[in-house]
């Protein structure tokens, strides 16, 4: 079979994700307390509902600001392409905990239609949300009909999901930026704890974190 890929385009602009953390834990416990209620079972186990409609509440608050370029498992990756409407400044860290409010509603309401009270699933409320923010250069494409992003940039931005935030700030929600989306942004750095990460066959990559609660 053949794959069509279509003529690619180089942009530049925003790149964001938006990623469930804690998920893929939680699922994995409640498929090990509920192995029995899986077994021969057409429909899928609640949890994936759950997580479905959290990814659907945060992609809807994302709009019109970024727009949605793919759906990866337990996260988001949206882009905005640089322009007069892309969002600037203190605005900018404003609307990203707009989003986190309304994921933060959505699992409430999704607790409380929880059926299930045991360990595995009382686990739903330790779901957060963080994000990663990162600028520069993009190269879309499409295949198969789909646009694709790709580029070092888009590469950049998926490592740092994995990071160290968690040593500087604990347990809590945040929004990553990187230092070249702080600048091209215009996004005041003010009180935002820093630290750089590192990662094999990358520069070092300075970021700072703007905590959401």
């Amino acid at each position: 079979m053949s794959i069509s890929i279509g003529p690619a385009s180089r942009q530049r602009g925003a790149l964001l994700l938006a990623d469930i953390s804690g998920y893929t834990a939680f699922l994995q416990r409640v498929t090990d307390a509920h192995v029995e209620l899986l077994i021969n079972v057409d429909e899928p186990a609640p949890a994936y509902s759950l997580v479905s409609s959290l990814l659907d509440t945060v992609a809807s608050r994302l709009e019109p600001a970024f727009q949605l370029a793919k759906f990866e498992g337990d996260a988001i990756f949206a882009v905005a392409p640089d322009g007069p409407e892309a969002l600037h400044g203190e605005s900018l860290g404003e609307w990203l905990r707009t989003c986190h409010a309304a994921f933060v509603q959505r699992l409430a309401k999704g607790r409380s239609e929880w059926t299930c009270d045991c360990n595995s699933c009382a686990g739903v409320v330790n779901l957060g949300l963080k994000f990663v923010l990162h600028h520069g250069d993009y190269v879309t494409q499409r295949i198969l009909g789909r646009e694709e992003l790709a580029g070092p940039d888009v590469i950049v931005a998926h490592r740092l999901l994995k990071n160290h935030a968690h040593e500087v700030i604990g347990p809590r929600p945040y929004a990553m930026f990187t230092d070249a989306a702080l600048r091209a942004l215009e996004v005041p750095a003010g009180a935002m704890p820093a630290l750089t990460e590192t990662y094999e066959g990358l520069p070092p990559i300075p970021v700072h974190l703007l905590v959401l609660d």
